[in-house]
């Protein structure tokens, strides 16, 4: 699996984004798929999940009530809104692909379960 983000950019704070992850490949759907972020000088953390089917997702914390994970599989594709953006959320954002035959949906923040990443999208939020 192929993975390609896009849909980062500069935006004021309290504006929106759509963030999309849209994958190569016909067995998307058996992939959970998360999303990560990265901020100059810190480390990579996790911000959302949706499992193969879309049926369970997980936000992180520092975003909950403002972002929200979705996809389309006949599109082969996981979507991230993210609104009320704040400064904070400035970050390299990543999806990423874990099998879910070998994916622990309970560990879903563990980064090596994900086999697959792609290149990131930078999201930048200005005061």
């Amino acid at each position: 699996v192929q993975l390609q983000a896009s849909g980062g950019g500069l935006v004021q704070a309290g504006g929106s984004l759509r963030l999309s992850c849209a994958a190569s490949g016909r067995t998307f759907s058996r992939y959970t798929v998360g999303w990560f972020r990265q901020a100059p000088g810190r480390e990579r953390e996790f911000v959302a999940v949706i499992s193969w089917s879309g049926g369970t997702t997980a936000i992180a914390d520092s975003v909950k009530g403002r972002f929200t994970i979705s996809r389309d599989n006949t599109k082969n594709t996981v979507y991230l809104q993210m609104n009320s953006l704040k400064p904070e959320d400035t970050a390299a954002y990543y999806c990423a692909a874990g099998e879910r035959s070998r994916f622990y949906y309970s560990d879903y923040e563990r980064q090596p379960q994900y086999d697959y990443w792609g290149q990131g999208t930078l999201v930048t939020v200005s005061s």
